[in-house]
């Protein structure tokens, strides 16, 4: 089932959202909160988060406070990779939950940790166990980045791409399992009351092994994406139908973003849109269908727009 409906990804991350098109964020919180309005109509009880926060930045919660977000949001993400690419150590976890305790009243959900096996394995192992012994006592959710790595031949959604050098690979390595799926030391380690944050790609051939792995690693809590640009695809609705009654069986929370290129201000999935209301439709057609228990789905119908026939998948 649908526990809650995370508004975008990481929103202070360039790789994800482009404010030097939007320098103050005043179109993302016009977005963030036409969507919100809309999915308090369709489901009052749905638990809105605001996109997990990568780097953890406290003023940027003002920020958006001053732009009224605050008032549309029940939960306040961040994420964290200490081990690979933050430059804070792992132990000041809890340090960084505080920060943005200190500047609101809304629950902190750490909805991306990981450590990737770049290095070595055994780091892997070291870094799940003290993450879940940071926070699990902390925040009520925490999703570890990821079930599998990310395959070879797949894109990594960062700006500069192997021009990063090593950091850039390690995207590749945050999996418990290998992209074959065979299992790395840390899928043995994996601590109970862990949740999983899994991207499914369009047409995702893990989808399946996935759900059994997720089954026998005892995972309650997943957090995954659907994405607004992939949302005009051919037969989108038959792959969002599909991956949602797959993971029915977990408590989800589902990812909306990727502006689709023609939606947007610049032709490209990290762009604000031209009309924030936009978002609103897609966030309402996807809560209506997969996460309203008093109505019964609808056909999901394509807005009246130029179809995108492709979009950046999904990663970290």
């Amino acid at each position: 089932m649908v526990e809650a409906v995370m508004l975008w990804n990481e929103p202070n991350n360039l790789s994800h959202w482009d404010f030097h098109l939007d320098p103050e964020w005043k179109m993302f919180a016009r977005m963030i909160n036409a969507a919100a309005i809309e999915i308090r109509r369709i489901n009052p009880a749905l638990k809105i988060v605001l996109g997990g926060m990568s780097p953890v930045d406290p003023n940027f919660v003002k920020l958006l406070a001053s732009h009224g977000v605050m008032d549309h949001v029940d939960v306040v993400a961040i994420h964290g990779f200490p081990l690979d690419w933050n430059h804070w150590s792992i132990h000041e976890w809890p340090a960084k939950v505080e920060e943005i305790r200190s500047v609101t009243n809304k629950p902190v959900w750490v909805s991306e940790a990981g450590v990737s096996s770049f290095g070595a394995e055994e780091v892997q192992v070291f870094g799940i166990q003290r993450t879940a012994e940071l926070l699990l006592p902390l925040v009520d959710r925490v999703h570890w980045y990821s079930l599998y790595d990310l395959p070879s031949t797949w894109t990594a959604t960062t700006r500069h791409k192997e021009a990063e050098g090593s950091a850039y690979y390690r995207h590749y390595y945050m999996g418990l399992l290998r992209e074959d799926g065979t299992p790395k030391l840390a899928e043995k380690h994996f601590p109970t009351g862990l949740g999983i944050c899994q991207w499914f790609h369009f047409e995702d051939h893990r989808l399946d092994d996935s759900v059994a792995r997720l089954r026998k690693l005892g995972v309650n809590y997943l957090r995954t994406g659907l994405s607004w640009a992939d949302s005009f695809r051919p037969n989108a609705e038959l792959w969002f139908d599909r991956q949602m009654q797959a993971i029915d069986e977990f408590s989800t929370t589902i990812t909306l973003c990727f502006t689709p290129e023609h939606l947007g201000i610049a032709p490209h999935y990290t762009s604000p849109p031209k009309n924030p209301e936009d978002f609103a439709e897609f966030a309402g057609r996807m809560v209506r269908r997969y996460a309203s228990r008093d109505v019964v789905p609808e056909p999901l119908i394509q807005p009246l727009h130029e179809p995108q026939l492709s979009a950046e998948t999904l990663s970290s």
